[in-house]
């Protein structure tokens, strides 16, 4: 009997066993921060944590569950385990949205708080700093891509632009649960440091159509020096009797061929 109850303890607890928890993980960063005074960066600091919890309790979010990591102008957020994906995807985006528009309205275009927002779902291990692991690092990635930067750059009629994860795209953005529409939403690929992958980008109220030339990675600029072809250095300019002047200039040489 004693050896039947070490085997059953043995086997539970083995590690093989442990179940790794999987969260929503999100990243918020303020366009241009660095570009302002000082009173300004922390009045916008404050405003970036009331957008943001305002947005979740109006989306039937709980924000004070949130594992919070503020970076300055960042705030990284792990959400709890039993938080619902669409709902964070499609109502708290919009919720969002609308209250950077309020926040904003009136304001002079140097005061405007825009965001960029990344969002992935898998294991994000606490850390001395911080958090570890994959998702927390993809979360990064999506949120500094050139493509998404350059979206917020150009629609200037937005305040926010959302990427999604490849995998939150498949799973729960095209379930069109809560409002969600597949079809707003355009893939890019993401090569960042050591990271590759795919991101869906969104941007509430404005279509893929407008969109796509945005997030198209812009063409290298032709080098017309490059493409020139070289000048020559030694050739026959004139012949005047029996002399031959090769080249112009300081270069010229002058032969005298035989009679």
């Amino acid at each position: 009997m004693a050896s039947q109850s070490s085997q059953s303890h043995s086997h539970t607890d083995s590690p093989s066993q442990a179940i790794t928890a999987r969260h929503l993980c999100m990243a918020a960063d303020v366009e241009s921060y660095s570009r302002r005074h000082t009173p300004s960066q922390a009045a916008v600091q404050a405003d970036l944590v009331r957008v943001l919890e305002e947005a979740a309790a109006f989306s039937g979010l709980n924000h004070t569950a949130w594992s919070r990591q503020p970076q300055g102008d960042q705030e990284f957020a792990v959400l709890p385990v039993d938080t619902p994906e669409a709902v964070v995807l499609g109502v708290f985006v919009r919720h969002l949205s609308k209250l950077l528009g309020e926040r904003n309205a009136n304001r002079a275009e140097s005061d405007r708080m825009r965001l960029r927002l990344a969002i992935d779902f898998g294991v994000a291990p606490t850390a001395a700093l911080g958090y570890s692991g994959p998702t927390a690092v993809a979360v990064a990635r999506y949120l500094n891509a050139a493509p998404l930067k350059r979206v917020l750059n150009a629609i200037d009629t937005t305040d926010l632009a959302v990427m999604v994860s490849d995998r939150l795209y498949q799973d729960v953005v095209r379930s069109c649960g809560e409002g969600l529409d597949p079809e707003h939403y355009v893939k890019v690929h993401i090569e960042e440091k050591e990271f590759s992958g795919y991101g869906w980008v969104y941007v509430p109220e404005h279509g893929p159509e407008e969109l796509r030339p945005l997030v198209i990675d812009p063409e290298p600029e032709a080098d017309d020096t490059a493409a020139a072809p070289p000048a020559p250095t030694h050739h026959v300019g004139r012949i005047d009797g029996g002399v031959v002047h090769f080249g112009t200039g300081d270069a010229a040489t002058t032969m005298y061929k035989n009679r």
